[in-house]
C-alpha cells in the first residue's frame, strides 16, 4: 500500500475545516502546525507588515483516495478569496504507533527525511531513540491535534492534544533502522500515540561556510 501526505497551508484557525473535510472524505485524522505566512511586497516584509498566521494542515492519505480527499479540500475552500495553497508528495515509509501499516520504501535519493508526529513531550525521547540508531541531529516543531466528534471533552469544551512534529534528515541508508527505532519505543506503544514517516530530500545543501 502506498501514500501520500497532503500539505494544507490556510489561514490561522481554518486547520481544523481542512482536516474535518479530509476526514469526510476519508482521511484517517491530521496534524495542524502554526506558521506565519510573509508578505509579498519587500517593503513591507522589511517594515514587518503584511504578515499574516497560517495553519499547516497535514494529513497523511492512501494513495488510492488521495485525489478525492484533494477534490474535497479544492470544494470547500472554492469560494473563499485567496485561502492558501495545496500540495502532496509521496510518502515512502508509512508507520502508525502499535501497528504494522507501512508503505514502499524509495532509497533512490541520497537523504530521506523522517517525519514523526507525536503527543507533547515525547520528541525528545523519538530524537533520543533516533541518535541511537545513527541519526545527528532533528528539528522539532510545535502542532496541535485536530478534535473529532466522540473525542474527550472537559466542562463541554473538546479537548484538541498538544502535538510535536520532529523532523529528521538522514542518509537513505539508514532510514529503516531509524524509523523502527522511533516507533518501536515503548512511550509509542499505545495505539494512536503517533505516526512516523519517510519522505525523499531532494536538493540537499548546507547552508553557509
Amino acid at each position: 500500500m502506498s501514500y501520500s501526505l497532503i500539505y494544507s497551508i490556510v489561514p490561522k484557525n481554518c486547520g481544523e475545516l481542512i482536516t474535518h473535510t479530509a476526514n469526510e472524505a476519508g482521511a484517517g485524522g491530521g496534524s495542524v502546525l502554526m506558521g506565519k505566512g510573509t508578505a509579498s511586497n519587500s517593503i513591507l516584509q522589511l517594515l514587518g507588515f503584511g504578515d499574516s498566521a497560517k495553519d499547516i494542515s497535514l494529513n497523511i492519505v492512501d494513495d488510492e483516495i488521495c485525489s478525492s480527499v484533494i477534490d474535497a479540500v479544492k470544494k470547500v475552500a472554492e469560494k473563499k478569496p485567496h485561502f492558501g495553497v495545496l500540495f502532496s508528495t509521496r510518502v515512502t515509509h508509512f508507520s502508525k504507533t502499535n501497528s504494522d501499516s507501512t508503505g514502499d520504501t524509495n532509497m533512490n535519493a541520497d537523504y530521506q527525511l523522517i517525519t514523526a508526529i507525536v503527543n507533547k513531550g515525547y520528541a525528545e525521547d523519538a530524537m533520543a531513540a533516533a541518535r541511537k540508531a545513527g541519526a545527528g541531529g532533528g528539528t522539532i516543531i510545535g502542532a496541535r491535534g485536530t478534535a473529532k466528534e466522540g473525542d474527550a471533552t472537559f466542562f463541554g469544551m473538546e479537548i484538541v492534544p498538544e502535538k510535536d512534529l520532529l523532523m529528521i534528515l538522514v542518509p537513505s541508508n539508514k532510514a529503516s533502522e531509524i524509523s523502527d527505532a522511533i516507533q518501536n519505543l515503548p512511550c509509542l506503544s499505545k495505539k494512536g500515540s503517533g505516526i512516523v514517516f519517510t519522505t525523499p530530500a531532494e536538493n540537499f545543501t548546507i547552508l553557509g561556510k
